[in-house]
């Protein structure tokens, strides 16, 4: 799993880089006229013929160094009833000791009586790029006898974040860059029963996929056999269809044919049934990361295991750069324009006043 593969941006125009930036990170030389062997006047289709070597192709290099030295964030969100390996997954994704068991919860922590939000960041690096991760985990959902309306903490918190931006945003002197704390992606984890969805989980995906991008998924698949797995995924698709839920990547946010073609395959091979394990194995001369029944060991990262890998291809490698722009273009514009609307414009608010409505 590589950073670099991906460009993880904040929101900001400077921080979107396009893949071929990416795929030259580290080994791109800004080419200097004395050794460019073109010798006579090049052009483009439809551009102006050049009559020597600019230096505008070196316009990519310098996004990458600017991007590298500012850094990248992303907050992810993991909700899903208690016992379905929300924090084991997360950890596994970024090979990571990432979530909250790792910053301090007791394992005997009793179960909270509501929703509560808690959020541990970490910073992780690779191949010489920084990212700030935010995870977001949803104690208690789902736990309780009535489980009535449990959804709102979650979605309050959502709209707190945009609202933080927002006001950094309306603020006379405003930040260089200013903190992104908004939820860019929440992956929700669905019991492997094998029958349908709860009817909180329809309700909850229902009331939020409109603010946030949501991934479903199936948590424990190795409870399931290949043809149960393949059997509920799709009448979960089919529920989902029918309560008109929609899941990240939606149809109407393709770009282009070529985006569409991809994102269809992904939208049908979802929700991706899931496998995690922090605990590796010795399996055929190798290590690998699984986990040990009596039959033997189901391999995290096999795709004829689980769709694990193919989860964090989508997740991490190919989409985490679409996952914020959707966020920063359509939820928080759609949350922004609200309250705009509502209020008739924000007016600008001093930095005292940040302060305290952060804390």
């Amino acid at each position: 799993m590589c950073f670099c593969c991906v460009g993880f941006g904040s929101g900001e125009p400077m921080d979107c880089i396009p893949p071929e930036i990416v795929s030259h990170a580290g080994s791109h030389t800004a080419p200097h006229s004395g050794s460019h062997g073109h010798g006579g006047s090049h052009s483009s289709s439809g551009g102006s013929t050049l009559l020597g070597y600019i230096g505008i192709d070196t316009i990519i290099e310098q996004m990458r160094k600017k991007t590298m030295k500012t850094g990248f964030d992303f907050n992810i969100m993991v909700v899903g009833h208690s016992g379905l390996g929300k924090s084991t997954l997360v950890n596994t994704l970024f090979k990571s000791q990432v979530s909250r068991r790792s910053a301090g919860w007791a394992r005997d922590e009793k179960i909270p009586k509501t929703v509560e939000i808690k959020a541990v960041s970490h910073v992780i690096e690779e191949g010489g790029v920084k990212m700030k991760l935010t995870v977001v985990d949803t104690p208690g959902f789902g736990d309780q006898i009535n489980n009535d309306n449990c959804w709102e903490p979650i979605s309050k918190y959502i709209n707190e974040q945009y609202e933080k931006f927002l006001k950094e945003e309306v603020n006379i002197t405003r930040k260089k860059r200013i903190p992104d704390t908004r939820v860019h992606c929440c992956l929700y984890f669905i019991s492997p029963t094998g029958h349908s969805l709860r009817q909180l989980d329809t309700e909850f995906m229902k009331r939020l996929s409109h603010s946030v991008n949501i991934i479903p998924v199936i948590a424990k698949a190795d409870t399931l056999t290949i043809e149960e797995r393949q059997e509920f995924k799709q009448r979960v698709r089919k529920e989902l269809e029918m309560s008109g839920i929609e899941f990240y990547p939606q149809k109407e946010f393709d770009d282009d044919m070529e985006d569409k073609s991809d994102n269809d395959k992904i939208r049908e091979a979802m929700p991706f049934a899931v496998v995690g394990s922090d605990k590796e194995y010795q399996v055929n001369g190798k290590r690998v990361l699984g986990r040990k029944t009596a039959w033997g060991i189901v391999e995290v990262e096999n795709p004829n295991h689980c769709e694990f890998a193919q989860l964090r291809d989508f997740l991490i490698r190919s989409h985490l750069q679409d996952l914020k722009e959707v966020t920063h273009n359509i939820h928080y514009e759609t949350y922004r324009a609200k309250r705009l609307n509502e209020n008739g414009g924000l007016h600008p608010i001093s930095s005292a006043e940040t302060q305290e409505s952060n804390l």
